[in-house]
């Protein structure tokens, strides 16, 4: 049974972050359409806008493992950890960029969603890198536009 809370967990954290990360990328785009900035700054928009939305994304399953862990009881982080909002973020974020320094590591059922974290980031880290292609290709043609010869 605890297996299968933590699968709809699971679920619901990767359901969450897909849309916030979806919303994320096409606020990003409408925000750079209206922006008449140098090249180059608006490849530093583009980037903190994704990192914005993978930061937060990492928060929404430390979240999820904070009410896992302290409410739910369906397992717990061991290692070097105290329960420190900063030891969630932390053990988030290593699961989410697949790093998994291994100091902190889950304990019964949230392995799952730990797990699925790790492939839930990976897949998300390469959209964006996807998104951020096609964004400075998108500028970059605009700009080759404006230098071309009338």
């Amino acid at each position: 049974m605890e297996m299968l809370q933590a699968l709809v967990a699971a679920l619901a954290l990767v359901g969450s972050t897909v849309i916030i990360h979806y919303e994320s990328l096409r606020a990003i785009t409408i925000l750079t359409s209206h922006l008449t900035i140098p090249h180059r700054a608006l490849s530093l928009v583009v980037i903190a806008g994704v990192l914005l939305a993978h930061l937060f994304e990492v928060c929404i399953f430390a979240a999820g493992f904070f009410l896992m862990h302290e409410h739910l009881g369906l397992g717990s982080v061991a290692g070097q950890f105290n329960g420190s909002a900063l030891d969630y973020f932390y053990f988030s974020a290593t699961m989410y960029s697949t790093l998994g320094v291994g100091d902190l590591f889950p304990t019964g059922p949230i392995r799952l969603v730990a797990g699925i974290e790790a492939l839930t980031g990976f897949v998300l880290i390469g959209w964006s890198a996807s998104f951020t292609y096609l964004s400075m290709q998108r500028s970059w043609d605009q700009m080759q536009s404006q230098l071309a010869p009338r």
